[in-house]
């Protein structure tokens, strides 16, 4: 058997169609677009590539991004300020702090000063411990994206056995919440897992996230087993990888993602769903705040 391939690039696309609708309506309606502030510390070659295609997909859709840019010895401080800026300003819905940030900085205390309210990247603490009573704001874009995947292709996730091999606070905690919440039954494994092909051989469903070429081979899965790779790693000779020996699991898996086309384009366009969402959650709550006795009276129209 072969797998079928999940198309991440044809998902994002779809999503980013619903996405145009969405701010639309949101325009007509309201006057509202949504504002995504990106904030980059430094002059980090790969941090530039992915604020520049995350400033090309807001640009695709409609959202309205707000570069500010830092330099890699500035004072922390300064960083923060901003965000305390941002997090007062109307017209911004999402605020992204790029990282790696450089090291003078802490970065769980940068992104502490986020609003959970802006924090479209899901990293917030507020965000993380709500994830795990299933009431996040937003949902980290990795996982997110993962889980709209696992949708599109109508792949069910109740009662499956899913093995997360990766325990990063970005993917694989959050993806191994997220997997619970749909009634998934889930394993996590991590650099110590000793033997972890005795893991992977069970799964219904592999998540791997280690950062790890080539880390999962065909003999460590089983039969029918649906793939997302989630790691991505530039080899010697120039060549991305992903962590699974795609040709050779592609022979065995029922679905798999390829690398690159697969996981990636649908982060970048997880954080797009999140800033929407953001502004029409703000949206939401100006028309409340402008009409109290308009809205209260409907409610009671209604119930009686």
């Amino acid at each position: 058997m072969s797998a079928v391939l999940i198309d991440g690039v044809a998902v994002a696309k779809s999503v980013r169609a619903e996405c145009r609708v969405r701010i639309s309506r949101l325009l007509q309606r309201t006057g509202i677009r949504p504002g995504l502030a990106v904030l980059k510390v430094g002059d980090d070659p790969a941090s530039a590539i992915y604020i520049r295609n995350k400033t090309k997909a807001c640009d695709e859709v409609g959202i309205r991004s707000v570069p500010h840019y830092f330099d890699r010895d500035c004072d922390p401080q300064a960083v923060i300020d901003t965000i305390l800026r941002l997090n007062c300003d109307p017209s911004i819905h999402g605020i992204l702090v790029q990282l790696p940030l450089p090291p003078q900085f802490k970065v769980a205390t940068i992104l502490r000063n986020i609003s959970p309210d802006k924090d479209v990247d899901g990293f917030h603490l507020y965000n993380v411990g709500a994830l795990a009573v299933g009431e996040a704001i937003f949902p980290p874009c990795t996982p997110y994206g993962v889980l709209r995947l696992l949708e599109h292709e109508a792949i069910p996730l109740e009662g499956q056995n899913v093995v997360v091999v990766g325990a990063s606070n970005i993917v694989g905690k959050p993806m191994a919440l997220m997997l619970m919440q749909r009634d998934a039954t889930v394993c996590i494994c991590h650099v110590k897992t000793r033997d972890l092909a005795q893991f992977t051989i069970l799964a219904d469903i592999l998540v791997v996230a280690a950062g790890h070429p080539n880390l999962i081979l065909p003999q460590m899965v089983k039969t029918g087993v649906v793939v997302i790779d989630v790691g991505i790693t530039r080899l010697p000779d120039g060549r991305l990888a992903g962590d699974v020996d795609f040709e050779g699991v592609r022979q065995k898996a029922s679905y798999i993602t390829p690398v690159p086309g697969g996981v990636g384009p649908m982060t970048v366009t997880m954080l797009l769903v999140n800033t929407i969402a953001s502004a029409e959650r703000a949206a939401a709550n100006l028309h409340v705040s402008m009409f109290p006795g308009q809205i209260a009276g409907s409610s009671a129209v209604k119930t009686a």
